[in-house]
């Protein structure tokens, strides 16, 4: 047994459909992936079985007169011919050159006491007709159910049809709706023998071969080959079996036909998923949706706003260390607008902000998440635009928390006090102290400096006196000037520290979106462009 060499087109093709049967689940209409799925196993058990040997069958509706044909072909009595319904129960196989055609009758189903080998049945066989295996099927409009499936199913396996069609239905309903207008494309191997042409007159006959053309290039037969015949006179036969011996010496009808089944999936592939919707699509997701995206989720997360109460926050709470302690105090002593409002403080509801967890807002992720998925899927076909979507949120009840999580391990600790503060607030104090020690010199000097006791006279000494003073308005300046210069100095450090908590936050974010959202996104974006490929592969 030799196995049927292909042209390299159709392996190719194959393995295309292959990949789109893979990939097409949840995506292509579940019928039209399993005829896929059913093709690819059928061409690929063809395909290991003899290539010397061409599968033709004669298909045809009760009265047709199939089995007289077959007999006439074969020119032995070998299936039984009458007017009951249905005539042919079982498939016969009449094998020209049976050596090798064992497992190809075993696949095709073949009874083994219905196979008749032509050349020990009859010593003088025709040799064009060597390798043909030429099978009567059961009516196809048959009233019992059993042979009529069988007859669907070895239609479906034959590598050549001919369709055995009598003068009174040859345009019969059930066979060109079941049947004929599904062959477009098939045109090499399909064959239609107007039966029964002694029946008719030469006029009549042109007539309807004319006519039978007609009515097939209108169901898509764009090269019908139309073959009248008469079992009874013999005409038309040698015809017939000229069709099917070239059919036969060029080994090429299992692959046209494997080749037509394609084309017609293909076809059908086209019309479910357009390929032009495809060739604008992404591949992956570019830098600047990711960017976008990475926005979008951090102000639904409120980074801008966790920065923006950090930094009030941190400025709020360093007045109680660096700033100059006069003020400070002459603030406690006036009244407070909004105590009398009963409002709560606000350096407590701003510290508030920063000091409890991060936490996303899940409408506007939701948001976040279905805008990526639109910019991305514009243009696609609705199942894949549904996809990507799926994609997208298919971490949706997660993605919040997720964010909500990671963001609270960096938010502020705004109880930590730098070192610096502290240093500052010594130097403040102390500056506050020789100040209080200047006002009691000149107390002191000058209340009661004639009361001084011995050794404390320069206290009293009116020479000195203006130079404490001067020493105090320093001190005032002093601390007044390192006040401010402090205060600037928080402005910055508050400034850098919301820099570096955004900055980190907005990492945080990228990579939870990058990895919950961005990845399972490209992974179907990926699966889009693998499915399209294998289209355009499969259409060659």
């Amino acid at each position: 047994m030799t196995t049927m060499t292909t042209r390299p087109g159709l392996a190719a093709r194959l393995t295309a459909l292959t990949k789109v049967v893979e990939l097409g689940p949840g995506r292509l209409d579940r019928k039209l992936l399993n005829e896929a799925n059913a093709l690819l196993q059928r061409a690929g058990e063809r395909l290991k079985l003899s290539s010397e040997h061409t599968v033709v069958a004669l298909a045809g509706g009760t009265g047709s007169g199939k089995s007289s044909l077959f007999n006439a072909i074969s020119g032995l009595e070998l299936s039984p011919t009458g007017v009951r319904r249905p005539t042919t129960a079982r498939t016969h196989a009449c094998v020209w050159g049976l050596e090798g055609a064992a497992p190809l009758l075993d696949w095709l189903q073949i009874q083994w006491r219905h196979r008749f080998s032509r050349a020990s049945a009859l010593d003088k066989g025709d040799s064009q007709l060597h390798g043909l295996i030429l099978l009567d099927l059961p009516d196809h409009d048959s009233i019992r159910a059993l042979t009529d499936t069988e007859a669907d199913r070895l239609i479906g396996l034959a590598d050549l049809v001919v369709w055995v069609l009598d003068p009174q239905k040859y345009a019969d309903a059930s066979t060109h709706r079941r049947y004929v207008t599904e062959l477009a494309g098939h045109d090499a191997v399909t064959v239609f023998a107007l039966n029964q042409a002694d029946r008719l007159t030469t006029e009549e006959l042109a007539e309807l071969v004319i006519d039978l053309n007609d009515l097939l290039r209108r169901e898509g037969v764009e090269h019908p080959s139309v073959v009248p015949t008469s079992s009874v006179t013999g005409r038309g036969i040698e015809s017939l079996k000229s069709v099917i011996a070239t059919a036969v010496a060029r080994r090429r009808a299992a692959i046209q036909k494997l080749e037509a089944d394609l084309h017609r999936l293909e076809q059908r592939l086209a019309e479910a998923m357009p390929l032009g919707e495809a060739m604008t699509a992404p591949s992956s997701v570019d830098e600047a949706r990711r960017l976008g995206l990475t926005d979008a989720l951090c102000d639904a997360v409120g980074v801008p706003a966790v920065g923006e109460a950090m930094e009030n926050v941190y400025a709020e709470r360093s007045s109680q260390w660096v700033g100059w302690p006069y003020p400070r105090w002459i603030e406690k002593f006036r009244s407070d607008p909004l105590k009398t409002l009963r409002l709560e403080d606000v350096g407590d509801e701003i510290r508030g902000i920063t000091t409890g967890s991060v936490t996303a807002q899940s409408a506007e992720v939701a948001n976040a998440v279905h805008a990526l998925a639109d910019g991305l899927s514009m243009g696609m076909h609705p199942v894949w635009r549904t996809a990507v979507l799926q994609a997208a949120r298919s971490h949706a009840g997660q993605l919040p928390q997720a964010l909500t999580e990671d963001l609270t391990e960096v938010a502020p600790q705004l109880d930590r006090v730098p070192g610096w503060w502290r240093l500052l607030k010594v130097w403040q104090y102390f500056l506050v102290a020789a100040f209080l020690a200047g006002a009691a010199w000149l107390a002191v000097g000058l209340i009661i400096p004639d009361q001084l006791p011995e050794g404390w006279e320069v206290l009293g000494d009116s020479a000195t006196l203006p130079w404490v003073g001067l020493m105090m308005a320093s001190v005032l300046g002093l601390g007044a000037l390192s006040g401010i210069a402090s205060r600037n100095f928080v402005e910055l450090g508050a400034s850098r520290e919301r820099e570096r908590l955004e900055r980190e936050m907005r990492r945080r974010v990228a990579a939870v979106s990058a990895t919950m959202v961005v990845e399972p996104v490209e992974r179907e974006l990926a699966r889009h462009q693998a499915f399209y490929t294998a289209l355009r592969d499969l259409s060659g």
